[in-house]
């Protein structure tokens, strides 16, 4: 069970918020077609569900080595410019993430002093912005372990 998760975290959980996003906006259209009610709290959270799936579907996709690269120019390039190239893209990803890490902190302290909530649902802002944080956490992590398992392998 623990290697399932560990090596497919990000599906299970963007499945579950997928699904929860899907029933939510289905209940939300069928109620506002049959009556005039509407569920203010849908849109809230459907969106801020939509951004930790994106940043899952970002460590899924740097797990798998499967995010957006140019390989056409990197594939053409002699073994030593490669891995510099090779790096140098990991260096940067895990500069950018620890960053946007950072200022999730930032913003989750902010948003604790200010005391800020939800329009719809009145909860504390910082449940859903503490995704960023953590999900940048998890994709240094996925960065880091794609690294070893291409040094291991010598996919370099």
């Amino acid at each position: 069970m623990w290697n399932f998760l560990q090596n497919h975290l990000e599906e299970v959980l963007g499945s579950i918020l997928l699904a929860l996003m899907t029933t939510i906006a289905f209940i939300n259209v069928v109620v506002r077609y049959c009556s005039t009610f509407s569920f203010a709290w849908s849109e809230e959270l459907t969106t801020n569900f939509f951004v930790w799936i994106v940043l899952l579907g970002t460590a899924c996709a740097f797990r798998d080595r499967s995010n957006l690269c140019v390989a056409l120019f990197y594939s053409k390039l002699a073994r030593p410019l490669r891995q510099i190239c090779y790096f140098l893209s990991l260096a940067l990803a895990i500069i950018f993430f620890s960053v946007l890490a950072y200022t999730g902190v930032l913003e989750i302290l902010d948003e604790i002093d200010l005391e800020r909530v939800s329009d719809s649902l009145e909860l504390p802002y910082w449940i859903y912005s503490s995704a960023i944080p953590l999900f940048s956490l998890l994709i240094i992590v996925r960065i880091v372990q794609r690294a070893c398992f291409d040094l291991k392998n010598g996919d370099i």
